[in-house]
């Protein structure tokens, strides 16, 4: 139940890192949802080492290095696969 857990909180991330990234993302669900799940183990690291990873009631310093990491990831993901992208083309 934990992996589908992980995919279900990806999915939500990455497309919220979507909508607030300006423009149009071109990368395709799957690998907003891999950047998103990775983008949540990475705020969670991030609020480990600073030392908010457990705090009473709900965890709002956790899930905003959460969606700060999915957006800067989401916005890197899509700049390597539009150059990916346009590469394949003219080859």
């Amino acid at each position: 139940m934990g992996w589908l857990w992980a995919i279900v909180v990806g999915l939500v991330l990455g497309l919220i890192a979507k909508a607030i990234l300006p423009g149009k993302q071109h990368i395709p669900l799957w690998l907003t949802t891999i950047l998103g799940i990775v983008g949540a183990i990475a705020g969670n690291a991030i609020a480990r080492a600073a030392g908010v990873d457990a705090t009473a009631g709900i965890d709002w310093w956790r899930h905003v290095f959460q969606l700060v990491a999915a957006v800067v990831l989401v916005g890197l993901g899509d700049r390597a696969w539009a150059g990916m992208r346009s590469s394949r083309r003219r080859a």
